[in-house]
C-alpha cells in the first residue's frame, strides 16, 4: 500500500485547490504540454453530483443551507500505483480526471508537479487577482469630513 509523506500533505492540498480553481482551459493548455503523461485506469467516475452550500448570516452566525452546487470528481490509479482524486466546481468531467491524474503524479514528483503545472496555474490566479484589485481600487473614493466655520 503506498502511502503519501505527511510533510507533503500540506502541499498536496494547495496544489489541488489551485488545480479546482483554474479555468479549464489553462488546466487543459498545462496538462498538453507535460510530456510523460501516464497510463491509468479509473476508480471511480468521473461522474456529477450536488453538494450543499452552506452559509453563514454575518460570517459569524448560525450556519444555514444556501443552495446546492454541482460538482464533478473522479478517482484514477497511474500505472506506478498512486491513486489521485480529483474534484472541481460544475460539470467538467474532463477537468476532473485531469485533476486526479495529476494528484496522482503529484504523489509520486512533487517538485516536478509543483514547477511545471501547479506554479504556472497559481502565477496565472495570482495576476487575475491582481487585477481584479487594480479595478478595484481604480474605483476608491476618499470621503472626508469639512468643518465650516466654528460648527
Amino acid at each position: 500500500m503506498l502511502h503519501t509523506d505527511p510533510k507533503d500533505i500540506g502541499r498536496r492540498k494547495a496544489a489541488l485547490d489551485v488545480l479546482a480553481a483554474a479555468p479549464a482551459r489553462e488546466l487543459a493548455a498545462v496538462w498538453d504540454a507535460w510530456a510523460d503523461k501516464p497510463d491509468f485506469t479509473r476508480i471511480r467516475g468521473p461522474e456529477t453530483g450536488l453538494v450543499m452550500v452552506r452559509g453563514r448570516a454575518g460570517g459569524g452566525g448560525a450556519p444555514f443551507n444556501m443552495g446546492e452546487a454541482s460538482v464533478s470528481r473522479a478517482s484514477v490509479r497511474i500505472v506506478t500505483g498512486q491513486v489521485g482524486h480529483g474534484y472541481c466546481l460544475g460539470r467538467d468531467l474532463a477537468k476532473a480526471e485531469v485533476i486526479a491524474v495529476i494528484d496522482a503524479l503529484f504523489q509520486r514528483a512533487p517538485e516536478a508537479v509543483e514547477a511545471e503545472i501547479v506554479a504556472p496555474l497559481a502565477a496565472l490566479a495570482q495576476r487575475g487577482d491582481q487585477h481584479k484589485r487594480d479595478e478595484t481600487a481604480a474605483t476608491r473614493v476618499d470621503f472626508f469630513t469639512m468643518v465650516r466655520g466654528d460648527n
